[in-house]
């Protein structure tokens, strides 16, 4: 089969590249001051600062090289599904790294015996834990409807409502940023730290890394709608919007499973009802 770009092939062959190889370079800079921040050397927070700019400019070029390959012929229907089933490799490496910190939450949740320091109970004496019902709850709302709206955004690209697109993704953008504030807003607050006990450490893990997969994810959806209004994006081809759609849903569905197994049952609420039902 011969493809527009020339190819006679359905396979992802590309030319040689040096991007793998900075890319490594940038990352072993950024670690190297990251350690040497966290040890308070007198160069860390110079590397660090040089490290990450490093890195986010070889994901700008590299990430613009594959979205140059997708223009030209490069992503066949082959390659878009082998795409795909990285993503969803992706997603399911990302799930196994929530189910550990669930599994450290419960560990203690279930066993508060086994835990120096919390009282044997849980949550543990002393900790004044979050009203579930006020920013989690507003926060789960605001990710319920940001899965419309994203949902929205991908029928209207399919469908060949380019209008439709730009203010589906403009939605959900705008309520991803607010999804951060709240929550921003909500540890401010909060009158627990993560050090001191397993409960503060489970809780701002589990939810810390949630909260940084919004902004990854919102920034995914940012660069995803800067690429429509430059015109990418058709409905034939669109896996870049794709993936970010998956991406977005996964990160919905983590945030249910941590707003009622931690904010609910893991509250003085949660524990009020398993007493009356055990009672």
């Amino acid at each position: 089969m011969v493809m527009a770009s020339g190819k006679t092939h359905d396979y992802h062959i590309l030319s040689p590249s040096s991007r793998p190889f900075t890319m490594s370079f940038a990352t072993l800079v950024l670690a190297a001051g990251a350690i040497g921040w966290m040890h308070d050397t007198s160069w860390g927070m110079a590397v660090f600062g040089a490290g990450f700019a490093a890195v986010c400019a070889m994901f700008y070029v590299w990430w613009k090289d594959v979205v140059h390959e997708a223009n030209t012929g490069d992503h066949t229907p082959v390659v878009q599904l082998h795409h795909r089933y990285g993503m969803i490799l992706f997603i399911a490496s990302e799930v196994m790294f929530f189910v550990a910190w669930f599994w450290a939450y419960f560990n203690a949740a279930l066993y508060p015996s086994s835990h120096e320091g919390i009282g044997g109970v849980w949550p543990p004496q002393g900790v004044e834990v979050l009203d579930p019902f006020v920013f989690p709850l507003l926060n789960t709302l605001i990710l319920l409807l940001s899965g419309t709206t994203v949902t929205w955004a991908h029928h209207a690209l399919i469908h060949g409502d380019r209008q439709g697109l730009k203010q589906g993704l403009w939605l959900t953008i705008v309520l991803g940023v607010l999804f951060s504030f709240v929550q921003a807003y909500e540890y401010s607050h909060a009158e627990f730290g993560m050090a001191g006990n397993i409960y503060g450490a489970t809780f701002y893990m589990a939810t810390g890394f949630h909260g940084f997969h919004v902004i990854v994810g919102t920034i995914f959806l940012m660069v995803c709608l800067a690429r429509v209004y430059k015109g990418d994006f058709t409905p034939q081809q669109h896996f870049g919007f794709e993936a970010a759609a998956w991406y977005w849903h996964f990160v919905d569905v983590v945030w249910l499973f941590l707003f009622i197994s931690i904010y609910v049952w893991g509250s003085n609420f949660g524990a009020a009802v398993v007493e009356h039902a055990v009672g």
